[in-house]
């Protein structure tokens, strides 16, 4: 069986992995390495719905529905000095898709190569119509990272909701714990579509798409379950909502993190409310997919004392 796939369930596991123990992969870019100038357009080169590769999944031990499976990025590499971004006609979020339709024509198909310096850290735009270029900092991030769903459920890897999937967040970055829920024995974890870097938003639909060498420990907290995806950094306590229209994805957010904060430092919830209202930092994941992904996140130091999960992503960041 291939080791890269195209859905969150509906696969068998290609290896088992312990809690605690660091585990090496490689993920493909988005197209599966098949635009590779700017005269592969991805309409012609790439077959729907084979996009959005993920590697996996794999069996963590000792995850069981109901628990929570933390997910910490140790370290993202490009695995090419070459990242690859493009527009798609009906696809974006300033253009007429499936969902949004208009009478305009769909945007031209066009490819863009960014050069990628490992050494310096960074990322060199190029304009296709003019000689304009600059360069932006490298900043690698993992698109899509997700867990079989509840109930038998299959969904593509390019649909992000509460089984994790494709979030499209630049807080998934090394450094970062993913906390999602486990809804099938061994959780069944797969991530891939690495980014060189991304905007907020994704707004023309496609980042710095590029193959990545990854690093991630994962470990159990077993009996607690996260409704919501969320995700723990040095600096921030953070909630992920997926949904249409993007004010729901939003929402859910920040309930989730409401109800987190409240739990956390046992403040009542209209209390909890009025902190995180006055502190939130709200950014858009994707505004591109079948469905929006929002964060919300409160800074750490707005809760002195306070521990998150057992304090897993600290263990796991000092492994």
């Amino acid at each position: 069986m291939s080791e890269y796939g195209y859905t969150f369930g509906g696969r068998e596991p290609i290896a088992t992995i312990k809690p605690g123990s660091p585990v090496s992969l490689r993920t493909l870019d988005c197209f599966g390495g098949k635009v590779r100038g700017v005269d592969d357009l991805p309409s012609r080169v790439c077959v729907f719905p084979e996009l959005n590769p993920v590697t996996g999944p794999y069996f963590v031990e000792g995850a069981q529905p109901g628990d929570t499976l933390a997910v910490h990025i140790v370290s993202l590499t490009p695995a090419s000095p070459v990242g690859i971004s493009s527009t798609f006609p009906h696809f974006g979020a300033l253009t007429s898709t499936g969902y949004t339709r208009t009478l305009q024509p769909p945007l031209e198909e066009r490819v863009w190569l960014y050069d990628i310096d490992l050494v310096h850290q960074t990322v060199r735009y190029q304009a296709r119509n003019s000689d304009f270029s600059t360069l932006l900092n490298l900043a690698p991030m993992l698109g899509t990272v997700g867990v079989a769903p509840a109930a038998g459920e299959v969904r593509q890897t390019i649909v992000p909701d509460v089984h994790g999937g494709n979030l499209d967040t630049p807080l998934l970055a090394p450094g970062a714990t993913l906390f999602l829920g486990v809804n099938v024995p061994g959780a069944l974890l797969a991530l891939g579509d690495g980014h060189a870097r991304q905007g907020d938003g994704e707004v023309g639909g496609v980042a710095v798409e590029v193959a990545m060498d990854v690093t991630i420990v994962v470990d159990v907290i077993p009996g607690e379950r996260t409704g919501t995806p969320r995700l723990e950094t040095d600096r921030q306590l953070i909630s992920l909502g997926a949904a249409r229209p993007l004010e729901d994805a939003f929402r859910i957010s920040q309930e989730d993190l409401v109800r987190h904060v409240a739990e956390l430092t046992g403040l009542d919830l209209l209390d909890a409310l009025q902190l995180v209202s006055q502190t939130t930092e709200a950014r858009a994941g994707n505004v591109v997919d079948p469905q929006y992904v929002m964060s919300a996140a409160i800074d750490k130091r707005h809760l002195p004392g306070v521990v998150a999960y057992g304090g897993v992503h600290d263990r796991l960041r000092g492994l």
